[in-house]
């Protein structure tokens, strides 16, 4: 059973640091990439970050470039979120995804597997 579990969220001020981690277990995830996306209340949810297995490309939403930093640990299975200089419209649900390797990054629909995803609260 696949399973991807986001940890690290919580209420942060504005300004503030997060560091966000997914565990993956049940399947081997090489040449999956791996990503972050958040959905805020009444949003449809939006695409973060990505990243492939070998680490060489990388994905950023424009909103998040500069702030954001997604890296990865494959002897871990683990993938991580480092949000700094938080922002209220940060406010989200933040999910983990993985994306079967061939997969055109940043469209939901590429990620076959989601995690259950962890608050994310940015206070002004």
């Amino acid at each position: 059973q696949v399973q991807l579990v986001e940890s690290g969220g919580g209420l942060v001020q504005a300004g503030g640091s997060l560091r966000l981690s997914c565990a993956a277990s049940g399947r081997t995830f090489s040449n999956y990439g791996m990503a972050w996306f958040r959905q805020a209340p009444g949003k449809e949810r939006e695409f973060v970050a990505d990243i492939t297995w070998s680490a060489l490309n990388i994905y950023y939403a424009d909103s998040v470039k500069g702030r954001f930093t997604i890296s990865k640990d494959n002897a871990k299975n683990t993938v991580y979120l480092q949000m700094n200089n938080l922002k209220p419209g940060d406010t989200a649900v933040y999910y983990c995804a993985a994306r079967p390797f061939g997969n055109t990054p940043t469209m939901a629909s590429a990620y076959a597997y989601w995690g259950q995803g962890t608050q994310v609260t940015v206070s002004s």
